[in-house]
């Protein structure tokens, strides 16, 4: 019996500790609250171990929630003692059914939103999959406690969930972009980094790489020669790659008939180049396990975006035009911001918040690449000075209001400060306008989370003067 210590009782510690104990180990839950140990949790034997610092002589294996860094006291002592740290990822794989495929997507951008693709098409395909892991519903709860018999699972996985999970090498895994984020946490853009190209499993995985990703490719080249490897591109497609021609997603991979189109660019949705690019890497994936060109197409079709990810929620009109406004709440840091402002031609754009250690010279490409479609800028948010900096430096010119309410009023604040803006470009100029709130940062100076936020800026969208949703 293995003496197990699980570092926070949330959703994924508490899933763990339910799995563990079921297979007989001894569980210890260390969190502040002691209801951590739910009673269903109490009645498998799990204990509640207090908010502890330092590690138990006893303990074998400590399984930790993945946010939890490895500088938090608790990790820190057990990893400076040698004992082994894992997450729950980890212990999935562990006791997983060897017979059914892991697909895995990981990236700092679009791992939702390919993977829910990639479920869409599996399903279209007749596979019975399971979408979870980084957002969805915890993997060890799918691996061992579902009442379905799932043929593959699609992953999602984080560069936390990956860091703690050393073992993980699935069927395929897709590497979609790399840009800082979460330096906090990792301490370096190259650990970071490092932590992501696990989900290639060193070599052993089919990895998928996205060919116009200068930092994937690099990271690629360090792959094994023995790696089996398939990219994808918005360009033309080489043989051997996934690609676009003439508006049309192009298969000429191994993992298909060698040059076969799928469907037009324009039906993915949501819109724009970078949900273009996780459709071809949710296609690569489904591929690898036998999907034809016809049931990607389908399943393409029938995939509907979640919430907060690039999606319109009113609209006033003006007289031949109109203001249209778009919550991306999930554009947590600057390259996803970047994606989501190439979508549109004339913006305001609302951005600002918890910047997780990003400065102002990160938005400096972000901004030079689309200053000519910024008719201004509306900034909320803890840390909206780092980006009112990079604007200042690098589009001097672009008008820039800020918000300084810290509370949920200050978002009601933006958008109202922004439909001004958008009314007097939209008067000016002709032409729709788009207030896009695509806020470059984490939402938890003053939002629960980027759900909330996105919430709060639909509803205050929805009340300015003549919008309709």
């Amino acid at each position: 019996m293995r003496q197990v210590l699980v570092a926070g009782g949330g959703r994924s510690g508490s899933a763990v500790a339910r799995a563990l104990a079921a297979c007989g180990d001894a569980v210890r839950i260390v969190d502040a609250r002691p209801e951590a140990v739910s009673g269903e949790l109490a009645a498998l034997g799990v204990r509640y171990a207090g908010d502890l610092k330092v590690v138990p002589d006893d303990v074998d294996l400590v399984v930790t929630s993945p946010g939890w860094p490895p500088t938090q006291p608790l990790l820190a002592d057990a990893l400076r003692r040698g004992l082994p740290v894992v997450g729950e990822v980890e212990i999935a794989w562990e006791l997983r059914d060897r017979r059914i495929p892991w697909l895995a997507v990981t990236g700092t951008n679009g791992k939702t939103t390919t993977v829910g693709m990639l479920t869409a098409i599996l399903r279209a395909g007749g596979l019975q999959a399971a979408e979870v892991g980084n957002v969805g519903p915890p993997v060890i709860d799918a691996v061992v406690g579902a009442d379905l018999d799932y043929d593959v699972f699609a992953v999602e996985l984080s560069s936390f969930q990956l860091h703690w999970g050393p073992s993980i090498t699935p069927a395929a895994g897709a590497l979609l972009n790399i840009a800082a984020d979460h330096l906090d946490w990792h301490g370096s853009l190259a650990a970071y980094a490092a932590d992501k190209t696990r989900v290639w499993g060193g070599g052993a995985s089919l990895a998928v790489i996205n060919a116009d990703d200068p930092h994937v490719v690099q990271l690629a080249a360090a792959l094994p020669a023995h790696a089996r490897v398939i990219r994808f591109t918005l360009g033309e497609p080489a043989d051997g790659e996934l690609g676009v021609r003439d508006g049309i997603l192009v298969d000429r991979s191994v993992l298909g008939g060698g040059d076969e189109q799928l469907l037009p660019a324009d039906e993915i949705r949501p819109p724009g180049p970078h949900n273009v690019a996780n459709a071809l890497a949710a296609a690569a994936l489904a591929r690898s396990v036998g999907i034809t060109a016809g049931e990607v197409a389908q399943g393409l079709r029938d995939y509907r975006p979640g919430e907060h990810r690039n999606v319109t929620v009113a609209r006033i009109p003006m007289g031949g035009s109109s203001i249209r406004f778009v919550n991306d709440s999930k554009a947590t840091n600057a390259h996803a911001a970047e994606a989501s402002l190439r979508s549109y031609a004339r913006i305001v754009w609302i951005a600002g918040g918890l910047l997780k250690g990003a400065v102002a010279g990160d938005f400096g490409g972000l901004i030079e690449a689309v200053r000519d479609r910024l008719a201004a800028v509306v900034l909320v948010g803890r840390d909206r000075a780092v980006i009112g900096e990079a604007l200042r430096r690098h589009a001097p010119d672009v008008r820039v209001i800020d918000i300084e309410s810290a509370e949920h009023r200050g978002m009601a604040e933006a958008v109202s400060a922004a439909t001004d803006l958008a009314r007097a470009e939209s008067g000016a100029h002709g032409g729709e306008v788009v207030v896009l709130m695509a806020p470059a940062a984490a939402s938890m100076d003053m939002f629960t989370d980027y759900a909330e936020r996105g919430r709060v800026f639909t509803d205050a969208a929805r009340g300015q003067d003549g919008a309709t949703s």
